[in-house]
This record gives structure tokens, C-alpha cells and sequence, in this order.
């Protein structure tokens, strides 16, 4: 037998509807109060409300001076939230006076003065007496010295961090500490370019290398130039698929005296850089010639290019990075400071761009900590490269 419909009179619908309405309780506890499905219950909830339509009554006047004061309130705490932002730091301890109306002066366009001077806690008449006062000897100088350390990193491509930019300042006669040239760059927000994690790029032969010894044993100092060299390959990737480096490196000077270019890593990629190492620097008889395990560099190719230069082979004990850090900082060099930020369409763009690199800029322009802030060129050349100052 099909199960009857049950029916509700007009009158319990309304009751129903009015404790959904009047009470603003959900429909679902309602309907399971009253034994009714939701969907039911729902209906005629929907029904009642088409038909009875709300009008929006006009607030009174003291309803209405209310809503203006908590959009007032909203609004204001809107602003001081997204000036906290922005201003954040200066809430903590170490943060001068000047410091905070120099923020004020910043975002005056966007945020009430009397705002922010509440937050920061400085007093309006002592942020008007500090714009309208003239400008101070040590402000004045300080804008001369972000000035010339912009135009350093400009120049450097962002590649330089603070005590570098302090040598380059140090050399156009500028007296300051290397701690202003921090806080400068740091308030103008100059931030060098940053290391990424090492990664193999050679395949080691384990074998071949239990059989060359460790001549270096991580010391890369040198008391003359091309007494010790050392030896890599990195990759740099285009459009056009992978190419590879080759660099041969003097201990001494820091200088990459061989490389060469290719889209491949077979032996002779490394005996070019070899090869023209000892074109560009004299290469004593006994000189260290020290790399990674690379099968490249335990090739007998490779071998006989090293019997003929009179150079003794050498390579790390353990596999890891620090085995060969001198040669592996050169190449994060090159990846943070140029190959990770530009895009190389074709494989001739980024060979132009890793010579432009190590011959024009490496050797040339780049000071070394290690070297005393100096260029590798002005440690093999021994004279002091004026341009730099420029």
C-alpha cells in the first residue's frame, strides 16, 4: 500500500514558519523539533518570505549617528592596521626618534599624521619642528654617501653586499664605517645576490681517484702565481639545451686564467682550459694542478696534457664541495651573480655573456675579501686599478 501524504492546515505551517523567522534559529532544528523533513520546513519559509517582503525601515537619528561612528571606527582601524604594516619594525626597542618621523614624513600621503604620530608615540610639534628644521650636516651626508652607494650597486648589477660597497667607497675617499654602509643599504633596501645550494656537476671515478693523491688537503693559498691551480666544470642552461664550463683558477691571484665553453663534457673541454692556462700565466715545473673526481679529470687524455705542462695532479680525499672550494666559489659566483638572473635564449647568448663575465668583470672589476678587496688583475698585474674608484 503506497504511504499517505500527510497534510498541514495553513495555520501550523504559519506557526512553523514564524518559530524559523522570529527566532532566527536554523530550519534543520526546527524541523526536527516539529517532526518535519527540512526540505518541507524550507518550502514554506521560502514561500512565506516572497510574500512578505521586508521594507527597510529608515533608522533613527541616534541608530543612524551610531553606524556612522562604527564606520568611523572601522575605517581608522582599518588605517592604523595597514600602517603597522609598514611601520612595524620602528615599534620596537632600537629605533630613534628620527627614525619614526622619517616614516611619518614617507607615508604622509596615505595615512593621517595624527595617526601615526599616536603609534609611533612622537608628538605632532616635535615631528613639524623636525621637517621644518634645516637639513643637518650628518642628514646631508648620509644622502651623499645613498647616493654613491646606489650608484655602486647599479653598477655592480646588485651583485656587491656591504663590504664590498665600503672598499669601493673607501677608494673615491669616502670616510664612513662598514657598518653605516649596512644600515644604508638595508634602509634602501639593497640586497646582494644570494648563494643557492651546491650540486654535483661532474660524475666521479672512484677508482681512477684512490690513485691520484690530495696535494692541497683544502688549502688554497699560494706564495706565487701559478704555483697551485685549480679546476671545474659547471653547466648554464638555454633555450637551445645545457652548455658547459671549464675554468682553471690561480690560488694566488684568485684569477680564472683557462676556460672554455662547450655543449659538451668530454675530456677535451678541460684540456682547452688547460691549454690556455698556460698561455696566460707561467706555470712553474711541480705546479699543483688540483680538481675534483670527475672522470673527465682522471681521463689519459687529461693525464698526458698534465705530463707535458710538467704539472703534478691532485684531487680531493672526500667528494664534497669543500675538497674544491675555491674552484666551486667561483661558480656559485657566476650562478648568483649573473646565470640566475638573466634568461639565455640561445647557447651563443650565454657564451657571450659567461666571457663578458670572467674576462671583463671576474678578473678585472670584482674585489675579493680574500685579496685584501682587491682584483684578481691587480694581484698578478701589482698595481692598483685606479678605474675602480671611477
Amino acid at each position: 500500500m503506497a504511504r499517505q501524504k500527510r497534510s498541514y492546515s495553513q495555520e501550523y505551517r504559519d506557526e512553523a514558519v514564524k518559530m524559523v523567522i522570529e527566532t532566527s534559529r536554523p530550519i534543520a532544528v526546527v524541523a526536527r523539533e516539529l517532526g518535519l523533513l527540512d526540505g518541507t520546513l524550507g518550502n514554506w519559509v521560502s514561500a512565506y518570505r516572497k510574500s512578505h517582503p521586508v521594507e527597510e525601515q529608515p533608522l533613527a537619528l541616534p541608530d543612524r549617528a551610531r553606524l556612522k561612528e562604527l564606520e568611523r571606527e572601522n575605517r581608522e582601524l582599518r588605517l592604523q592596521n595597514e600602517f603597522l604594516k609598514k611601520g612595524g619594525g620602528l615599534l620596537r626597542s632600537g629605533s630613534s626618534v628620527s627614525d619614526a618621523y622619517e616614516l611619518i614624513d614617507a607615508e604622509k600621503a596615505d595615512f593621517p599624521i595624527v595617526m601615526m604620530c599616536a603609534e609611533l608615540e612622537v608628538s605632532r610639534s616635535g615631528y613639524y619642528e623636525w621637517r621644518d628644521r634645516p637639513e643637518s650636516a650628518t642628514a646631508a651626508r648620509r644622502g651623499v654617501l645613498l647616493a654613491a652607494i646606489t650608484a655602486i650597486f647599479s653598477r655592480h648589477e646588485g651583485r656587491y653586499g656591504h663590504r664590498r660597497v665600503h672598499e669601493i667607497l673607501r677608494r673615491r675617499g669616502h670616510r664612513c664605517s662598514v657598518e653605516l654602509v649596512r644600515q644604508l643599504m638595508a634602509q634602501a633596501g639593497l640586497r646582494a645576490a644570494q648563494p643557492r645550494k651546491w650540486q654535483v656537476t661532474t660524475r666521479p671515478d672512484k677508482q681512477a681517484a684512490a690513485q691520484v693523491p690530495d696535494l692541497v688537503r683544502r688549502d688554497f693559498t699560494a706564495t706565487a702565481a701559478g704555483a697551485k691551480l685549480v679546476a671545474d666544470i659547471t653547466y648554464v642552461h638555454t633555450w637551445q639545451g645545457w652548455i658547459y664550463l671549464a675554468t682553471v683558477i690561480d690560488c694566488y691571484s684568485r684569477a680564472v686564467v683557462g676556460w672554455a665553453v662547450a655543449d659538451h663534457m668530454r675530456t677535451e673541454l678541460v684540456v682547452d682550459a688547460i691549454e690556455m692556462a698556460a698561455r696566460n700565466i707561467t706555470i712553474p715545473t711541480g705546479a699543483i694542478f688540483h680538481s675534483d673526481r670527475g672522470s673527465q679529470y682522471m681521463s689519459h687524455e687529461y693525464r698526458r696534457t698534465l705530463k707535458k705542462l710538467g704539472l703534478r695532479s691532485s684531487v680531493g680525499r672526500t667528494g664534497v664541495c669543500w675538497d674544491n672550494a675555491l674552484a666551486e666559489s667561483f661558480n656559485a659566483s657566476l650562478k648568483n651573480e649573473m646565470v640566475n638572473r638573466t634568461v639565455f635564449p640561445t647557447k651563443a647568448h650565454a657564451r657571450n655573456a659567461i666571457v663578458r663575465y670572467v674576462e671583463l668583470y671576474y678578473n678585472r672589476q670584482r674585489i675579493h675579501s680574500a685579496l685584501d678587496y682587491k682584483t684578481p688583475y691587480e694581484i698578478l698585474s701589482g698595481r692598483t686599478d685606479n678605474t675602480l674608484a671611477a
